[in-house]
């Protein structure tokens, strides 16, 4: 397994708009050869940090998602809603492989 977390650091006066967003995520990434899972992950402090976690089948499996059409699709939407000025701090992503359960 492949595990990939992007974490997002969100103003709190957006942080319940930014929740709302990803859960009304397009699910694209939900047909894709390999993927398991999706989650969003929300600090429990409640610090505004926001954690992005996609659970793959193999690193293979997440590369040929990151290298799509669908892929890019879905970061156009977000670009589109920055662009109306919706706040999209760059994540510090971090890549796992799991070797244990």
């Amino acid at each position: 397994m492949y595990v990939v977390h992007s974490t997002i650091q969100v103003p709190m006066e957006w942080i319940d708009d930014v929740i709302a967003l990803y859960r009304q995520r397009s699910r694209l990434v939900d047909h894709w050869p390999g993927f398991v899972s999706f989650a969003l992950l929300q600090n429990e402090h409640r610090t505004g940090e926001l954690t992005i976690q996609l659970v793959w089948q193999s690193k293979a499996h997440y590369l040929a998602w990151v290298q799509s059409d669908d892929f890019r699709r879905v970061h156009e939407r977000e670009e589109a809603l920055v662009a109306q000025g919706f706040p999209h701090p760059r994540p510090l992503v971090r890549k796992y492989e799991v070797v244990a359960t």
